[in-house]
């Protein structure tokens, strides 16, 4: 048997309690909706665990074609959770950053939405100047204008580890 391999990252998933709202805000950051429905039944329950479940989804995509969020909004069974305002440093928290050309205004139009910088506007080195914010539902969202055409990859793989 062929040892499979990795061909992409599809998605990024994200459950929240209006998708209306998750759309819009998402929209504003620039990404695109692909498409929306509702996955229902005891067979979307198999994949989940979650039995009988009914939930709508919003695909959205990024400009380039190639990353995806997936939002989820499920009617039944009622979300248990709710870990959108802990910090990031929780253990598996989950937050998704877009890189942006041109932070500031991107972030007058987010407050719009509700967004909040959690901490404050830095510049990291030459490369980036990058926040974090509570955006829609208070969700973490990361936000990087890049500054030069140095990446943080390019450092990490001229960076020795000890």
């Amino acid at each position: 048997m062929t040892k499979s391999k990795l061909m992409e990252m599809h998605n990024v998933g994200i459950v929240v309690e209006s998708l209306d709202n998750a759309v819009a805000f998402f929209s504003e950051i620039g990404l695109t909706l692909e498409g929306r429905m509702k996955v229902e039944g005891e067979w979307a329950g198999r994949v989940t665990g979650l039995g009988n479940q009914s939930a709508e989804i919003a695909m959205m995509i990024t400009p380039d074609g190639h990353s995806r969020l997936e939002l989820s909004q499920f009617l039944t069974p009622q979300t248990i959770a709710d870990h959108r305002t802990a910090p990031v440093n929780s253990l598996g928290y989950l937050r998704v950053m877009f890189r942006v050309d041109n932070l500031d205004e991107l972030l007058i139009r987010l407050e719009k939405h509700g967004a909040e910088v959690v901490g404050e506007v830095v510049q990291f080195g030459d490369m980036y100047r990058l926040c974090y914010i509570r955006g829609t539902e208070g969700l973490l969202v990361g936000l990087a204008e890049q500054l030069g055409t140095e990446t943080a990859t390019d450092i990490l793989e001229n960076t020795e580890v000890n």
